[in-house]
């Protein structure tokens, strides 16, 4: 495989199977979601893994979409902020605005993703497994503490 080579690449993305034509393999999939997709619920900031902006779900694990390329997710799982979308808010989304867990807004996508991530796994995490699961989510203008509370909240 050659870093220019292009695919047909297919997955299942928010609930509906997604096919796109020459795709280089190695594009990433935060470029594929907001580029090509036009998705841009999900947010490019660090691009390399260290922020979280980018968080969405692969097969219902949290991955940084800045770091997967597009051969990685070919034929899997992908739901993103967007894919929480429907008639009800969905509840990670409802506590968040409860609880004011945001200021800016930017990190916002990537916390819920990994929140949601965290209960696909967990449905009653300890406080100590709510922080090691927002571990990999940076946010510049406030205290974790809003954000802390409203998981909590969900894991009563």
């Amino acid at each position: 495989m050659r870093k220019d080579e292009l695919m047909s690449w297919r997955c299942v993305l928010n609930g509906s199977e997604v096919v796109l034509q020459g795709v280089p393999f190695t594009r990433r999939l935060v470029e594929i979601l907001r580029d090509d997709l036009l998705l841009t619920g999900t947010k490019v900031s660090c691009e390399m893994g260290r922020c979280g902006a980018c968080m969405v779900l692969m097969n219902g694990r949290t991955v940084n979409s800045c770091l997967v390329m597009a051969y990685q997710c070919m034929d899997q799982n992908i739901m993103t902020v967007e894919g929480l979308e429907g008639p009800e808010s969905d509840p990670v989304q409802r506590v968040f605005l409860e609880e004011g867990a945001f200021q800016c807004g930017y990190c916002t996508s990537g916390m819920i993703m990994s929140v949601k991530g965290l209960l696909n796994n967990n449905p009653c995490p300890t406080r100590q497994e709510v922080e090691e699961g927002l571990s990999g989510n940076l946010c510049r203008c406030t205290g974790y503490g809003s954000i802390i509370r409203a998981v909590e909240k969900l894991g009563q």
